[in-house]
């Protein structure tokens, strides 16, 4: 799929009285991601640019755009605030990049379920959404610059999965407005499990225009950090208050010994060669919180109210990848891993067989019900074969990985093709336009229907 044969000049003319961004140095910015957490993706990627960006301030300039694509079979990479890690949002073979960052509004918010366009930045929705008593159920580390367009896109889960598991699980997303690429570009709502067609899609199913999102009860957040003398003290603690049914809770992140030492800002509350558990407590939760904490003989080192907590450094900017991306400031040779463990016992055999060189960092979360401790491990890296050694010795004892080394969508998180969202590609993208090369479905298919 190549754009050489382009007449951009040309092209510009058609998308008058869209905002076009053209400055080379603006279009490599908005051409990328945070890819470079991977030391595979950074060689594969580096060089990847769109040859235009453009940024609708409305959904009919978005069907406009994708009429324009369609009708020069130009790739178009939709892009939210670029806080991925996966080189979802970076463009394959040039071509177009739609950033939708400019589709900001908030169109309803009501008590359990809000409707926004894309482009609404998590932060700034939460912000009016609690003046009403609601919030986002979930949200990234990169809470503060990222869209919740772009989360659906490309997130999976973040602060709040401890209480509400996933995205695709069902309920976690209510509908989505999508544009198509088909010869006559449409906007269509998607409703109830049809929502799965483009949840965590990376933009190969259409452009989200608006989503109709639940809220959760918005509760006065207290921040805490808990030290122990060593990990699997930590990581038992963390198992026990994601347990806690009567404890509520909006974030448990459990760190290995010298992962907090990568936390400038932080690093003196936690003493050295001390564990760390960093974590969200409601407030009116903190007096059994510290009850718990003195039965697994932990210290609190660090404590917020929830008026405190609301200002300055949040800890949740520590935690999930904001962890790597401390570590990452300091030794560029880190990278990481993303594990689904589902028990203490393959955490503990992983941190004693590894050592530091797959360093140990857990975010709790519910699947199918239950508290799990995943991973987000620092990896101390060295070559692509010892990575996939790693990755397979995990995966060999039953710990699930969704490899972060990889931009395609199946190789992920996935592990398998999905007919659902395969067949909903080629319904209303039948040229193959929307983030080429991300499908590996896809392009199999195509591949063996020529």
């Amino acid at each position: 799929m190549k754009t050489t044969s382009i007449d951009w000049n040309n092209l510009i003319d058609e998308l008058t009285g869209i905002e076009i961004i053209r400055d080379p140095i603006q279009i490599a910015k908005l051409s990328l991601d945070y890819y470079h957490f991977s030391p595979v993706l950074e060689e594969l990627l580096q060089d990847k640019r769109a040859d235009l960006v453009v940024r609708p301030h409305s959904e009919a300039q978005v069907i406009k755009i994708a009429q324009i694509c369609v009708k020069h079979k130009i790739p178009l990479t939709v892009r939210g605030a670029g806080t991925g890690n996966y080189g979802q949002c970076i463009p394959l073979y040039g071509g177009i990049v739609l950033d939708t960052t400019a589709l900001n509004q908030i169109i309803s918010i009501s008590p359990g379920v809000a409707l926004v366009e894309s482009g609404v930045k998590m932060a700034a929705f939460d912000k009016q959404a609690r003046a009403i008593g609601w919030e986002l159920r979930m949200a990234p580390s990169t809470y503060r610059t990222a869209t919740i367009g772009g989360f659906i896109g490309g997130g999976s889960a973040g602060m709040g999965s401890i209480e509400y598991g996933q995205l695709r699980d069902r309920g976690n997303l209510l509908a989505v407005r999508v544009v198509t690429l088909e010869d006559e570009p449409r906007a269509i709502e998607l409703r109830g499990d049809e929502v799965q067609k483009v949840n965590h899609a990376y933009g190969t199913n259409g452009i989200i225009t608006q989503l109709e999102i639940p809220l959760a009860p918005a509760h006065p957040w207290a921040e805490a950090i808990v030290v122990f003398d060593n990990f699997m003290s930590a990581a038992r603690f963390g198992q026990a208050l994601s347990d806690s049914d009567g404890i509520v809770k909006k974030l448990v992140s459990i760190h290995a010994d010298p992962i907090p030492t990568y936390f400038n800002a932080i690093a003196h509350f936690i003493p050295k060669g001390k564990h760390c558990a960093i974590v969200t407590i409601a407030e009116f939760s903190l007096e059994p919180f510290r009850d718990l904490v003195a039965e697994h003989n932990g210290k609190i080192t660090y404590h917020k109210n929830a008026l405190e907590a609301s200002k300055g450094t949040h800890l949740l900017e520590f935690t999930w990848n904001h962890t790597t991306l401390h570590a990452r400031n300091v030794d560029r040779n880190l990278t990481y891993l993303q594990t689904f463990f589902f028990d203490l016992d393959k955490v503990e055999h992983m941190y004693h067989h590894f050592g530091d060189e797959v360093m140990m960092h857990l975010e709790f979360l519910r699947v199918g019900g239950k508290a799990i401790p995943a991973g987000l491990q620092l990896v101390r890296y060295t070559s692509h074969e010892r990575l996939n050694e790693i990755i397979d010795y995990h995966e060999a004892r039953g710990a699930f990985i969704a490899n972060p080394h990889t931009y395609i969508l199946e190789d992920g998180g996935r592990k398998t093709v999905e007919p659902e969202q395969l067949e909903f590609k080629r319904a209303i993208d039948p040229y193959g336009l929307m983030n080429p090369g991300k499908m590996k479905a896809y392009t199999q298919k195509i591949a063996t229907s020529n």
